[in-house]
């Protein structure tokens, strides 16, 4: 297998990903959004109790939990920026978000993984700069990591962010 990177339109939900990835909150508590439904689809209780187990995730980092009752293995829950204006270390932050959440697919034998767009939601994280963070930091993962394929696929929602992630993926020449 090569590593590769998609985009689906699809609830992350969904996927049979052997991890999926939380745009978590540092308190690893439920939330709207992406977290909300990912918390649901698992069992919120069961998925709330291994994240209190954890306590705290800090910014541009990752923990991982079971899957419970969702498709995926295991659940990432990282930690992205929010959107200050640009100038708060927002960009490695969130670069690192992706970093550490591949490390941890990695180190738990995952071939494949699929992530929400990271911080662009309710955190305010600017659709076009968050996409060309999200492909740079898993580009960099596949090119640093030649002996470990894994397949990497962006669930989105709506049309405007699929198109994107496409113009992202192919302004840096990477196969989908």
């Amino acid at each position: 297998m090569e590593s590769n990177i998609g985009i689906k339109q699809i609830d992350i939900t969904d996927l049979r990903t052997d991890a999926i990835v939380n745009a978590a909150n540092s308190q690893l508590r439920q939330g709207g959004g992406v977290c909300g439904a990912i918390f649901r689809k698992a069992g919120a209780t069961k998925l709330a109790n291994a994240c209190n187990d954890i306590g705290h995730c800090k910014t541009g980092n990752a923990v991982i939990t079971p899957g419970f009752n969702l498709p995926a293995k295991y659940v990432i829950h990282a930690v992205g920026p929010i959107w200050q204006g640009g100038n708060s270390n927002e960009s490695e932050l969130l670069y690192n978000a992706y970093k550490q959440s591949l490390i941890l697919a990695k180190e738990n034998d995952c071939c494949s993984i699929a992530f929400p767009l990271i911080s662009s939601g309710i955190y305010g994280y600017p659709k076009e700069q968050a996409w060309q963070i999200a492909i740079q930091s898993c580009s960099d993962f596949i090119y640093d990591n030649p002996d470990y394929p894994i397949s990497i696929i962006f669930a989105v929602l709506s049309d405007e962010s699929k198109e994107l992630g496409e113009k992202a993926i192919n302004e840096t020449g990477l196969k989908k």
